[in-house]
């Protein structure tokens, strides 16, 4: 329900994209979780809205401590180097239009360093999906 919620709020980017891809949990996470939000919900979209879905595309090659609690210039720091297109899979990426799915938006930290690893891998542009963004008060 949630997924059909997204492709229904972001019709507008979805009609751009070529692909879409999920934001990836590390492989520790993804074992002690079992789950990945993102990718359900990038499943589901993908479904929806006739796109192909790539999971695997992008890949989370470095560990890193929980965002919770961290500062933007933390966030930003623990994700340096986080997210990286394998080789294998810049074919799939190669001069498309990126729709990144991911659970919550907070600072955009995540969502910044996918999408700069999807740029590097040769993604022609990403745009960014999410279920909900947090609001802090200035």
């Amino acid at each position: 329900m949630l997924g059909r919620m997204m492709a229904q709020a972001g019709r507008e980017l979805i009609a751009e994209a070529d692909l879409v891809v999920p934001v990836p949990l590390h492989r520790f996470r993804l074992w002690t979780r079992r789950f990945n939000q993102a990718a359900a919900l990038a499943a589901t979209i993908a479904r929806q809205s006739k796109l192909p879905c790539a999971p695997q595309a992008l890949a989370r090659v470095k560990r890193t401590k929980q965002q919770v609690g961290l500062t933007r210039a933390q966030r930003a720091e623990n994700l340096q180097g986080a997210f990286k297109v394998l080789p294998a899979m810049r074919p799939q990426i190669e001069g498309r239009r990126i729709l990144l799915v991911d659970d919550v938006l907070t600072t955009g930290s995540t969502a910044n360093a996918a999408s700069r690893a999807l740029l590097r891998g040769g993604a022609s542009a990403v745009d960014i999906l999410t279920f909900a963004r947090v609001v802090t008060e200035a």
